[in-house]
């Protein structure tokens, strides 16, 4: 019982320095979270014992695992060993693990026909990237096939589907961001006479 009262005793410090850390108050992170200012503070100050309740929308908030908010002790092997999930006839391979933000997958479509389009809208914004195979994309009013080294990017509130262009399978990387996020690279231009 020793280690997890002194990971949760730990817990304040780290809340504090992370709300530091982001330049908020007590009274921001109040409004973010939904918890009182008064909570908020007994937590940082170790005067209140860190609930899972309290935890999961700090967590949140603060854009860390719950693992990284409390730090939990490694256990096992420590590779992260990331799980297909198949949705709608397609795989699904996270490549990111973090909480929020942009999220990276790759994405298989097993060889065969995935029937008639059936577009779909949701919050957000997509970057793909076609890996192998041909695939087909219904994007608003615009239906066309992305080949191997193409890449396309769209705001998910407009209708879209997407599927195999023919008998092959598919392999693409998606970049999402469910808040809207876009994945661009600014560059400033060099100056000039440098």
């Amino acid at each position: 019982m020793d280690e997890m009262d002194q990971a949760l005793g730990a817990v304040g410090p780290r809340l504090r320095a992370l709300r530091k850390a982001r330049e908020a108050t007590l009274a921001d992170l109040s409004e973010q979270t939904g918890i009182s200012v008064s909570t908020l503070s007994r937590l940082e100050s170790g005067s209140r014992k860190p609930t899972l309740e309290l935890l999961l929308p700090l967590a949140k908030a603060h854009n860390v695992s719950l693992d990284d908010l409390v730090d939990a002790p490694q256990t096992g092997d420590p590779r992260i060993h990331m799980r297909p999930v198949t949705r709608h006839g397609m795989i699904y391979l996270p490549l990111t693990r973090r909480p929020g933000g942009i999220q990276a997958y790759k994405l298989i479509i097993p060889g065969g026909n995935r029937g008639e389009p059936n577009p779909q809208v949701h919050e957000g914004y997509e970057w793909m990237y076609i890996l192998n195979g041909n695939l087909r994309v219904v994007l608003g009013d615009h239906d066309f096939v992305m080949k191997p080294g193409e890449a396309a990017e769209f705001d998910t509130r407009t209708p879209h589907w997407f599927g195999n262009a023919d008998e092959r399978s598919v392999e693409f990387l998606s970049l999402f961001g469910s808040q809207g996020e876009r994945a661009h690279l600014r560059a400033k231009p060099k100056a000039k006479g440098g």
